[in-house]
């Protein structure tokens, strides 16, 4: 992984300039946030041209983001075609992407799974480097954390009010003692990653930072730094479930190590090193293997206990940043900068089985939903295109909007779909919920 944060680059066109003059500049966290943790703001106190964005509102006709576009010299549909044209979609292997567009297709669209719910541009989703994007989680189909500059901030949209969970631009340590744990904790953390799941949440640092808080509680559990390589980013967390019922997480460093902790102690477990910078690991639901992607053409699918590999992964054009299991425990999908989303079977891993061609940019996050009948991918910006996984991934539901994508997830129940939208003017935390037809109420018509 590129070791350049997020404002060393620039994504916008001259379109772009002339959008982000259009609502003002983007209103500083501190106006927002108490120190005690609780919103001074809901969403109805909010100024009008910050407020959200209903669903009535949306069938009324206004822009789910807010966006005038009648008073732009420019029309939704001309900027889209702007941004397809011109967006530079990073690549580490040089014209990656453009051999991906010549050789595959889109799948067709036309699935309607998720509908839009409301977008609350009180939230303010920020992201601190450029290829990470796993900043925004969702623990129920009301409830979002996500990372707002030093600030690991909860959405209820239940209630419409966000509050500070975590503030890392000050002194940061732990309140419980554990062995291995810096009583001392960190100053000023760049939060690089998040993961929140049930009541834990684990955030990576710049320089090898580990910080788990359990949100039930008051304060911090734990704080480690992994490694004192100067290439210490930690890129992505992955907290599981094993089947003893404990919790893990996988914390995936750019000093080419994977490290396994137990939440119960916070003791580490494992620690496997590879030959390449290890952008995203995922643990497959039976805990024996761990998908692993990083700065290689190649992934690596390798035994949990002993990190050996137990298959290579061929087919990808550039560097991975993304990976996810289905919940059968046979499929899984990989995310790369060539623009694609690559669907494998544990039983045939020679090739892969599907490749699903994204719009603009690179695949940068992947979710299965928890019944495992969909599966949501994210480019970098623009579009979160979600697959039909009983349509064998040949139709899928395009979410277009614009801005930079500081993460999605699926509550655990399947029932909210959540994108955190980071931009100057326009930054805000969309909900989609799930769409049901109750065919059952036809026999009362």
């Amino acid at each position: 992984m590129s070791l350049y944060m997020a404002d060393d680059f620039d994504y916008t066109t001259e379109e772009d300039e002339d959008m982000a003059n259009v609502g003002g500049d983007v209103t500083d966290e501190d106006n927002f946030y108490g120190s005690d943790g609780e919103a001074i703001y809901d969403d109805d106190d909010m100024p009008a041209k910050k407020r959200g964005t209903s669903a009535a509102q949306a069938r009324r006709g206004r822009d789910i983001q807010g966006i005038p576009w009648r008073r732009l010299n420019i029309s939704r549909e001309n900027y889209r075609k702007t941004r397809l044209e011109h967006y530079k979609n990073y690549e580490n292997v040089s014209s990656s992407g453009q051999l991906i567009d010549k050789k595959f297709k889109q799948m067709e669209k036309g699935g309607n799974y998720y509908e839009f719910h409301h977008n609350t541009r009180l939230v303010n989703p920020t992201v601190l480097h450029f290829q990470l994007r796993n900043l925004v989680w969702a623990t129920t189909k009301h409830d979002a954390y996500l990372m707002s500059h030093y600030s690991v901030m909860h959405w209820s949209s239940l209630s419409q009010k966000l509050s500070k969970i975590l503030d890392f631009s000050g002194h940061v340590a732990p309140v419980e003692k554990h062995p291995g744990s810096l009583i001392e904790g960190f100053t000023q953390t760049q939060i690089s990653t998040l993961a929140v799941k049930d009541n834990l949440m684990v955030a990576g640092g710049f320089l090898g930072e580990l910080t788990c808080k359990r949100l039930d509680r008051k304060g911090v559990s734990f704080c480690t730094k992994m490694t004192y390589d100067e290439n210490s980013i930690t890129n992505s967390i992955d907290i599981f479930n094993t089947l003893s019922g404990g919790v893990h997480f996988i914390a995936s460093n750019n000093d080419s190590g994977i490290r396994e902790y137990d939440v119960e102690t916070f003791q580490l477990l494992h620690h496997f090193r590879f030959p390449w910078p290890v952008n995203h690991t995922s643990m497959s639901p039976d805990c024996k293997l761990i998908m692993v992607v990083g700065d290689h053409l190649d992934g690596l699918l390798v035994d949990s206990r002993s990190g050996k590999t137990f298959s290579p992964l061929v087919g990808h054009l550039d560097y991975s940043f993304a990976s996810a299991w289905h919940p059968d425990g046979f499929t899984f999908a990989t995310g790369n900068q060539d623009k694609t989303c690559r669907m494998w079977d544990i039983r045939n891993l020679s090739s892969p089985t599907t490749v699903l061609k994204g719009n603009l940019g690179a695949v940068r996050s992947i979710h299965f939903s928890s019944d495992g009948q969909f599966m949501a991918v994210a480019e970098p910006a623009d579009f979160v295109h979600v697959y039909s996984t009983k349509a064998d991934y040949k139709k899928r539901q395009e979410i277009d909007f614009f801005g930079e994508i500081s993460g999605v997830s699926l509550s655990p129940d399947d029932e909210s779909l959540f994108i955190g939208v980071w931009d100057r003017t326009y930054a805000s935390l969309l909900q989609y919920n799930r769409r049901h037809a109750y065919s059952y109420l036809d026999s009362f018509l």
